[in-house]
């Protein structure tokens, strides 16, 4: 028995024509064999060329801690000067709660990637925007 391989262009799996064994019309052993080793071939051929995400540059978790460290001060300072509401600091302390939880889950597997670096930054950009707005804006204290 021979079983013909065609080749074909990179990225294709390569077609395996099934050869049936004429007396029974079922495949043989053999062929079965093939076609799992062929199976278990393709899917680690896919695996390996699957990008793996990058990491965050070294530091990233401290460098977070530190300024979420100073937005929860510059919220204190705005409720001792009495420039925030009791509203306004519990909308922006619940902020800062939530912005505290999405980093855990962040770092919850172990590797903290530059994409999930980049949105806890850019939420963290958004959180302290909303420190200086509700700190000066000309609501009556």
């Amino acid at each position: 028995m021979r079983i013909k391989i065609d080749r074909v262009s990179s990225g294709q799996v390569p077609f395996v024509p099934l050869l049936l064994n004429a007396s029974e019309n079922t495949m043989s052993p053999i062929q079965h064999s093939l076609i799992a080793l062929s199976l278990v071939a393709v899917s680690i051929g896919a695996a390996a060329q699957t990008p793996s995400p990058k990491p965050a540059p070294a530091g990233i978790e401290q460098r977070f801690d530190n300024r979420q460290t100073r937005q929860e001060q510059r919220i204190d300072q705005g409720v001792a000067s009495g420039r925030l509401t009791p509203a306004e600091t519990a909308r922006l302390e619940g902020q800062q709660t939530r912005l505290a939880h999405a980093e855990s889950r962040v770092e919850s597997d172990g590797v903290v990637t530059r994409k999930e670096a980049i949105h806890l930054e850019k939420r963290q950009d958004k959180a302290s925007r909303n420190i200086y707005r509700q700190k000066h804006d000309a609501r009556p204290r």
